[in-house]
């Protein structure tokens, strides 16, 4: 008895220290969001719910954002090391060997493609495609030009749209419609996420901003492109983008959503400050939340 009380004494620290490590080195926080869009893209694509396909993409959707997120801490360990908001992560801080991690990466990466090939073979493609682009292209990009958050909005923009090929099997007007409903919404949530983290990604020659600088030229881009993300999330109410279409009310609630946007990006052109960058982040989130909630809502109802 008191041997089995001892061993569960040390055993059970580490395990519970491996597990936040784990979560650290796969962003566990930003899977789940990553996974939420595409369980909202299979709900609007499919006719009756599936539940094997279901769990099939939830657990492939978190193994491969997960191993894109631990392949991306594998190639930025050193500069991760020298900023201040990510110099405690497990390989940084060597909490985490960097072999351990990258094994983790891969078998991630083989169950994640092989669960969602089960689904269908286009889901897996494009996931692989997604995790490919994220960590071969964006990662890399990222400390050579602020064009990086143009390449990342590719991979960013796929899990919207995997959970419709997941439904459907296929890639049409419907799947694309949702890819351009999240490739435009993350031009304004990057650059707030750029402008808020603007010293800390200087000292490793990261520059996320599309003018280089905390200035009106990068708010105006912010402005802009929120104007463009409220332009293509109501576009569905047209009745051309083949079977994902919105009702009236639908566009009207999403509507609302967008001018909120887009007064917070106004609001950091006028102050150009950390604060309305920081609001500008939030409603961002909040907003690609709601409206992939109110479309499937509004699908079901």
């Amino acid at each position: 008895m008191i041997k089995t009380t001892t061993f569960r004494f040390i055993f059970t620290p580490i395990v519970f220290q491996f597990a936040q490590n784990l979560a650290q080195l796969t962003k566990a926080r930003l899977s789940f969001s990553v996974v939420f869009s595409s369980v909202a893209g299979y709900l609007l694509g499919c006719e009756t719910i599936m539940i094997s396909d279901l769990s099939l993409l939830l657990f492939g959707g978190l193994a491969i954002s997960g191993a894109s997120n631990a392949f991306n801490q594998i190639i930025e360990r050193d500069i991760d090391a020298i900023m201040h908001r990510t110099k405690n992560r497990p390989l940084p801080s060597g909490r985490m060997t960097h072999p351990t991690a990258f094994w983790i990466a891969v078998c991630l990466s083989v169950l994640g493609l092989a669960a969602l090939y089960a689904i269908n073979p286009k889901t897996s493609m494009f996931a692989a495609i997604s995790m490919f682009l994220y960590t071969s292209v964006y990662t890399p990009l990222k400390t050579k030009t602020p064009l990086a958050v143009f390449v990342g909005a590719f991979p960013g923009a796929i899990p919207f749209m995997l959970g419709w090929v997941a439904a459907t099997g296929s890639f049409g007007l419907e799947a694309g419609t949702l890819f351009i409903i999240q490739f435009f919404w993350q031009f304004p949530h990057f650059w707030a996420i750029g402008w808020l983290m603007f010293d800390d990604y200087n000292r490793v020659g990261i520059n996320m901003l599309p003018s280089g600088k905390k200035d009106r030229g990068t708010a105006l881009q912010a402005v802009l492109y929120s104007i463009w993300t409220l332009v293509v999330s109501v576009f569905p109410v047209l009745g051309i983008t083949g079977d994902f279409q919105i009702s009236i009310p639908a566009a009207i609630l999403i509507g609302i959503c967008g001018v909120w946007l887009i007064v917070s990006a106004m609001r950091l052109y006028q102050r150009l400050d950390q604060q309305a960058a920081k609001t500008l982040m939030l409603v961002s989130v909040i907003y690609i939340t709601l409206i992939q909630i109110i479309y499937v809502i509004d699908k079901l109802i």
